[in-house]
């Protein structure tokens, strides 16, 4: 009889002990999973095979912490914006992608802006939100997000090291059109200083970015500033198969015309540097 329960408990122990194995591998697995620095998002780890039990599980046991409704991370790692990004891009699937003159800045740029590093812009398609866990989460800059489809989501984006991992964000070029699409007019000047730096530009990326742009506003102010600046790239583009399309655009009150392409900008704007 006490070999036959000696048989059973052996067993029983057997089982826990697989089961123990099998849990403490699964978590490991996870763990090295994605880069550290990055974001676990529960819809991600649902359909990697974490049900919500077990993630209250690796909670309660000390392997993860949240981050906000539907989010974790490695207990006692450090995440970074960038690496929130990352997990937006890879595990979410979404365009959502630093931009403008943020993207300006991580390109080496960064000393033509006036913008401190205390905020940060996203750009992503217009039916995209950031999700709640995101945009709750003190990141310790201000979030800036844009969202729209004035430009395709793939084309000039570029890869950006962070660390141990890599995300998408604009090129230079794409970046300085986010710069213009979001311009409410007062910063123009700028935004033509850091065209102006732009002379190794890429004819044939600027020619896909101005043929797939919506906004005609962005499009003639562009033009009109490399133009002024007097960029070399410039001639190379086929400016008749670009869409300017038709009438005024007024981007500030009693600025200076600028006839040939149908806007009026700052005065400051048409002071600095040459006049076209």
């Amino acid at each position: 009889m006490f070999f036959k329960y000696h048989i059973v408990f052996l067993y029983i122990f057997r089982i826990f002990d697989t089961v123990s194995i099998k849990n403490s591998s699964k978590i490991n697995l996870l763990l090295h999973s994605q880069p550290y620095g990055t974001i676990f998002t529960s819809v991600w780890l649902i359909r990697n095979g974490y049900s919500y039990a077990l993630q209250q599980r690796y909670r309660e046991n000390g392997w993860l912490e949240s981050v906000g409704n539907g989010a974790v991370k490695r207990i006692g790692d450090q995440v970074s914006v960038e690496g929130a990004v990352y997990t937006l891009q890879n595990q979410l699937g979404l365009s959502v992608h630093i931009g403008g003159k943020s993207a300006i800045a991580l390109l080496g740029r960064s000393h033509y802006l006036q913008m401190g590093i205390s905020e940060l812009i996203l750009f992503g398609m217009q039916d995209e939100r950031l999700p709640k866990w995101f945009s709750e989460f003190d990141w310790g800059v201000k979030i800036d997000y844009r969202a729209s489809g004035f430009l395709p989501k793939d084309m000039g984006m570029e890869d950006f090291s962070k660390g141990n991992f890599t995300i998408k964000i604009s090129g230079l070029a794409r970046a300085l059109l986010e710069c213009l699409y979001v311009s409410d007019g007062h910063d123009l000047v700028e935004c033509y200083e850091l065209l102006e730096g732009m002379s190794g530009l890429r004819p044939k990326l600027v020619q896909s970015l101005l043929e797939n742009c919506s906004s005609v506003k962005v499009k003639r102010l562009f033009l009109f500033m490399a133009e002024k600046a007097g960029h070399a790239w410039l001639k190379y583009l086929n400016l008749e198969v670009i869409d300017l399309g038709s009438g005024t655009r007024s981007l500030v009150k009693k600025g200076s015309y600028v006839q040939k392409y149908d806007i009026t900008v700052p005065k400051e704007l048409m002071d600095n540097g040459e006049n076209i």
